[in-house]
């Protein structure tokens, strides 16, 4: 009788996060808390730093399924979208999209165009933006495809405390893990 409350545990557990995303339109899932952008990119950074937040532009695509992923395990779980919500405006692009976006150099270019200007040949790539001293936009850092939700909080709060400032990812998560391990928790990094 236990292992059967347990079989029906896990199976209503993987059923629960499956309603966090909704699938939109054009075939990408979205989250109610993605910003309504106009596509011009600085006047969308601007915007964040306005509210004191980081500028977050996830690149999908249909039928993806480590996008689905990233919805259905990461944003599902709160202590990720409440910190997204908290620290970042969420522009979601297209890798695929014809609509144009205004990029922070001013040129007017198609998304997937963008999209292939910075870089990004595969999805999800979530590059988050913050600007410099000089008031410039710079790429804080690059998540190239999907994290587990461990990583991929870890990364979040990497840029919004500006230790991507002052050190590497890598020795920012050993410092992490040996902080958790001095408390005695083994985080769950899978």
């Amino acid at each position: 009788m236990k292992i059967f409350r347990y079989i029906l545990w896990a199976w209503l557990s993987l059923l629960a996060p499956l309603s966090a995303a909704e699938l939109g339109d054009d075939g990408l899932h979205k989250q109610d808390w993605f910003f309504d952008s106009f596509f011009e990119l600085f006047d969308d950074l601007n915007t964040a730093k306005e509210e004191d937040k980081i500028l977050i532009i996830l690149v999908e695509q249909a039928g993806c399924p480590y996008c689905r992923e990233l919805h259905k395990v990461n944003f599902a779980r709160s202590e990720i979208s409440e910190f997204i919500q908290k620290h970042a405006l969420v522009v979601q692009l297209d890798l695929w999209g014809a609509r144009e976006v205004l990029g922070f150099d001013g040129e007017a270019l198609e998304e997937r165009k963008w999209i292939q200007k910075q870089g990004v040949h595969f999805t999800p790539t979530t590059m988050i933006y913050d600007i410099d001293d000089d008031g410039n936009a710079i790429e804080a850092f690059r998540l190239p495809g999907y994290l587990k939700p461990f990583h991929y909080l870890s990364s979040l709060e990497y840029v919004v405390n500006g230790e991507y400032k002052k050190q590497p990812f890598q020795r920012y998560l050993q410092d992490k893990f040996a902080e958790l391990a001095a408390k005695g928790i083994d985080p769950d990094v899978w």
